[in-house]
């Protein structure tokens, strides 16, 4: 029993190893990025554009989103946040003016973590439309949208700035497997030994019959 006990204990240390990988893995790919954003980060535009929108890999949720849109120190964003598809929208007041542009963003992703970040555009000339006049809400007729990989830059003491490449990792089914494997081995270790040990203590089973 003494030679047994060791065996299971591996066992069991075996099976909390593979089920710490499972637990800890899966949430590693789940976190959701912004892929581009609606001026561009760092882009110069001809005019302020009727609204500003950030594209996530995936839809984010409504709740608990807010984007300002600053310049000459005060908010220009136009009522709440629009969840559009993957987009989350930010409409302009009328009368922007023109110059340099903050724009920070929270969101609440699709698995419920919320994320935040920054960027920036300049504009050359102040709006000329309102928010609801012929030019749309859609953010892609006022300025080019550009990929961001780093979702400009992040806020304080957020992990919004990692790459999109990260967003859709596949489930590491290689470590599954691997801890399986490493848990069969064990397994076939204690049996192994446990049958040696039986035959060990049979005396018969060593001694020639007379």
């Amino acid at each position: 029993m003494r030679t047994i006990r060791p065996l299971l204990a591996a066992v069991v240390a075996a099976l909390a190893f593979a089920s710490a990988l499972l637990f800890s893995a899966a949430p590693a790919s789940a976190h959701d990025v912004a892929e581009s954003t609606a001026p561009a980060n760092g882009a110069s535009v001809a005019e302020v554009p009727a609204s500003v929108s950030i594209t996530f890999n995936n839809r984010p949720l409504a709740i608990g989103s807010g984007v300002t849109v600053t310049a000459g120190g005060e908010n220009w964003a136009d009522g709440p946040v629009e969840i559009i598809d993957n987009q989350a929208v930010q409409k302009l007041r009328e009368g922007a003016p023109a110059g340099e542009y903050t724009v920070v963003w929270r969101v609440v992703s699709s698995d419920s973590h919320p994320i935040e970040g920054t960027f920036t555009f300049t504009a050359a000339a102040g709006s000329t439309t309102t928010a609801s006049g012929p030019a749309g809400a859609s953010p892609s007729v006022s300025a080019p949208s550009a990929a961001v990989p780093t979702a400009g830059t992040a806020a304080p003491g957020t992990g919004a700035s990692e790459p999109a490449a990260d967003a859709s990792q596949p489930f590491p089914w290689s470590i599954v497997g691997l801890a399986v494997v490493a848990v069969g081995l064990v397994i076939y270790l204690a049996v192994t030994a446990r049958k040696k040990l039986a035959a060990s203590n049979d005396p018969e089973g060593d001694t020639p019959a007379e």
